[in-house]
């Protein structure tokens, strides 16, 4: 399975810090922004990954990430250079998905905990697969409809109503048809391609799984100052009660088997003195 990383958009809700920066590439606590989305994607076993970013931040992503041999995969850059929805990742990325199934994740979308998203990689053959979460203000997403028995019967977009607590958080599993199911969509009335459109294409043909999120997990959505803060100041309780990183890519690469102990070790010694390599060191020599 292949990854894409969303990562474009003009930041305006962080305005002015994203005059310095793009979104993605701010730091949430110790790390930038989109290390946390990319080891959600390396922790669930891809190597092969696309960012996606506008083409004045696109240098920059290049610069942080590099071609991604250091940690055992391999990255591909794609301009956007218009944002016209999340599904627009499809159609951009559609040479780097080729037949295969694909795992988007949107890139100011942080997850800790077991959020079940390895084994549904794992297990992934086809159709498309979404996730719910609990949240108290479901009318902010797009929020699933269940039945009875606990089956999806309609993904509803920012409900006037109350229809259930499940939002669908950024993170989104899809078999190889859904570069042409995008191409079928029509623009939403803001001029968008919807993701809800497109895995409701899925749940009208029956192919729609939708596994929900274990209570305990957190889901932090980094894209205001606000939820910047409190993402940071999340991320830096779980660190320093735990002596863990979260969103840490390198150690990622490591544990996935990825890196060899020498590649890792390596990697380590070409890094700056600081708490970050201090802490890769500890990793390599209590791996476990």
């Amino acid at each position: 399975m292949k990854g894409i990383i969303l990562a474009g958009g003009a930041g305006s809700r962080l305005y002015p810090m994203s005059l310095v920066a793009s979104k993605q590439l701010q730091p949430v606590y110790d790390k930038p922004m989109v290390y946390y989305p990319l080891t959600t994607l390396l922790e669930a076993g891809i190597r092969e990954i696309a960012v996606i970013s506008t083409p004045h931040d696109l240098p920059r992503f290049r610069q942080l990430l590099g071609d991604g041999k250091r940690l055992g995969i391999h990255f591909t850059y794609i301009e956007q250079a218009r944002p016209e929805g999340i599904a627009q990742a499809f159609l951009l990325a559609e040479s780097f998905i080729g037949n295969e199934p694909v795992a988007l994740i949107l890139g100011d979308n942080i997850f800790y905990g077991a959020t079940g998203f390895n084994e549904t990689i794992r297990d992934f053959t086809s159709g498309a697969t979404v996730f719910g979460y609990s949240v108290r203000d479901p009318e902010r997403y797009g929020v699933i409809a269940l039945d009875t028995k606990g089956k999806v019967v309609d993904i509803i977009e920012k409900p006037k109503t109350f229809v259930s607590p499940y939002a669908v958080p950024g993170f989104y599993v899809y078999d190889d048809s859904v570069v042409a199911r995008t191409r079928k969509l029509q623009p939403s009335p803001r001029g968008e391609l919807e993701i809800t459109d497109l895995n409701k294409s899925y749940l009208a043909d029956g192919h729609l799984q939708v596994h929900l999120v274990p209570r305990g997990v957190a889901w932090l959505d980094a894209g205001t100052s606000s939820s910047l803060h409190d993402a940071s100041a999340f991320i830096q309780a779980i660190e320093k009660r735990q002596s863990i990183k979260v969103g840490c890519p390198e150690e990622a690469a490591y544990r996935r088997g990825f890196i060899s102990d020498d590649e890792f070790a390596a990697l380590i010694a070409a890094l700056p003195h600081c708490e970050y390599r201090a802490y890769l060191e500890e990793t390599l020599n209590k791996p476990f």
